[in-house]
């Protein structure tokens, strides 16, 4: 018993350590995919999706709205309410149709927001306040 303790202490440090390791590990978890049911199934290549799931904003969106005080909440509202332009939309755009919708906050501001509406996502592109000029400096902006 003597000649093995040695082996013995050994082999219990390798399993401590190893069963150290796997509690430690940090796995980077991937975003799960969406599931869709029939119920909820919608082609969104066949006109503009309205559902807000799919939202993600452009850094420039996000700048836009900060500068004329237009929270993610209005935008959500002017998605599902807004009307489309479609004289300002996109929809022949390659990467993914742009879709220019109009609608009053609720603190009275006629907006237009552009969105573009790819397979896995709606991004915000843009945020225009139509009777306000505002001064926004921007990444982006023309000087």
């Amino acid at each position: 018993m003597k000649k093995a303790a040695p082996y013995i202490l050994l082999l219990v440090m390798l399993v401590s350590v190893i069963v150290i390791k796997r509690c430690n590990k940090t796995e980077t978890v991937s975003p799960k995919p969406r599931k869709e049911t029939t119920a909820t199934k919608v082609n969104r290549d066949r006109g503009f999706d309205r559902r807000v799931s799919y939202l993600e904003y452009s850094k420039h969106a996000d700048c836009r709205m900060d500068c004329r005080k237009i929270s993610k909440v209005e935008v959500e509202d002017i998605m599902r309410n807004g009307e489309i332009n479609y004289r300002k939309s996109d929809l022949q755009n390659a990467r993914c149709p742009r879709y220019a919708v109009e609608g009053i906050t609720k603190d009275n501001q006629k907006v237009r927001i552009v969105f573009a509406q790819c397979n896995e996502l709606t991004n915000v592109v843009t945020v225009i306040d139509l009777d306000t000029d505002w001064a926004c400096h921007c990444p982006g902006d023309d000087n």
